[in-house]
């Protein structure tokens, strides 16, 4: 108890270093929670995707749609459960800021492969019902301020035309990775529009989703699909749901890998400075140490002043740094709008900023303390003062 006391006076010695040392410590724990929060959010589809869950697409590029007509051969495969299909919209709402996810699906067949989204059963029904009907997300609707009921009118971009849509659900995230950003409406409509006015685009569909009764089956029912399209003018890639979501990710790879290295940078740069700091400390107080020894305490009792010290402070630190994070993140989050549907702190960043808060005072104690434990005491003495 009485060097736990000794401790906690050591560190409170110099009242604006420990500050300054403490809020570099602040800064550095909430800078790298926050920058590993940054790489979970690009990862959050892919870790969120379902491992019975199948994506067919163009084999060619995804930008090169596929017919409507390969819905019933996949459907027959044996191991599929479920056959759904959906099309990239990327219609522009009011202005071109206005940037969010817009899919045009198959209705009942793809809602039954994704449960994680949750609908009362009058919306759902609604929804099914209206062909000019739209669900969107929880997330979506609160940045937008959509309700069940309004219009929405969409200019398509790829979609060429003014499309509107009538709000008849609003859904909701089964586990609070759930991306709840996002805009679906009927693919049925989109396409009785293109038969209008490019009858050429018609009746071709951006991927299929494939459910399958058993995950260790996907690799051998994907060689199936493929199969079946082999040759011919639309040959398919089909591959898992994590797979597709990690082909996107790796689009923008340089990024993620220079945030992760910038938050690590970040942990060793605060480190120099609390080895700085304790450094500065032990200096100080080689006359105390000398006196110490002459006392009769041991270099146990020295390393462990010395290490309760840089623990003391990396850790308090570490722990503001920490309970900062959440309101910030939450902030951040809301701040972004949809750009980052899931944007939440990870129980493995809390754990990885508490190690490194951990090594931080551990590496920052090793020097002051050998030099603590070698002091000539002699030498020791004369420094007083």
């Amino acid at each position: 108890m009485y060097l736990l006391k000794l401790i906690s006076k050591n560190a409170l010695r110099h009242k604006l270093r420990t500050a300054l040392t403490v809020l570099g410590l602040v800064v550095a724990t909430l800078s790298f929670g926050l920058l590993q929060t940054v790489v979970d959010a690009w990862y959050a589809g892919a870790e969120g995707a379902s491992n019975t869950t199948l994506v067919t697409r163009n084999a060619t590029s995804l930008v090169f749609p596929l017919p409507l007509a390969y819905q019933a051969r996949i459907r027959a495969v044996e191991g599929v459960t479920g056959v759904g299909y959906a099309s990239w919209f990327g219609g522009v709402y009011k202005d071109p800021k206005n940037f969010f996810a817009q899919f045009a699906i198959s209705g009942q067949s793809y809602l039954d492969i994704y449960p994680d989204y949750l609908l009362p059963e009058d919306e759902r029904a609604a929804f099914l019902r209206d062909r000019k009907g739209a669900i969107v997300g929880r997330k979506l609707a609160n940045q937008y301020g959509f309700k069940v009921g309004d219009t929405i009118p969409i200019k398509g971009t790829i979609y060429p035309g003014q499309w509107e849509f009538v709000v008849r659900g609003i859904y909701d995230g089964k586990q609070d990775s759930t991306n709840t950003a996002t805009m679906f409406f009927h693919w049925d409509y989109v396409n009785e529009g293109l038969k209008k006015i490019y009858p050429r685009r018609a009746n071709q569909v951006g991927v299929y989703v494939v459910r399958i009764a058993r995950a260790e089956d996907a690799a051998a029912t994907s060689g199936v699909i493929d199969g079946q399209f082999r040759n011919s003018l639309a040959e398919t890639l089909t591959e898992t749901e994590k797979a597709f979501q990690l082909g996107f990710v790796s689009m923008s790879e340089a990024i993620v890998v220079a945030v992760r290295v910038v938050s690590f940078v970040v942990i060793v740069i605060i480190m120099a400075v609390m080895a700085n700091t304790m450094a500065m400390s032990a200096r100080e107080r080689l006359g105390e140490y000398a006196t110490l020894k002459v006392l009769g305490f041991g270099p146990g009792y020295l390393a462990a002043l010395i290490f309760g010290e840089s623990l003391l402070l990396s850790l308090f630190g570490a722990a503001l740094g920490i309970a900062l994070l959440f309101p910030l993140a939450a902030i951040i989050g809301s701040a972004m709008g949809t750009m980052f549907p899931v944007f939440q702190v990870a129980p493995l960043t809390l754990l990885l900023q508490a190690l490194a808060a951990l090594l931080i005072g551990v590496v920052a104690g090793i020097a002051p303390t050998l030099r603590a434990v070698r002091v000539n005491i002699v030498e020791g003495l004369r420094s007083i003062g």
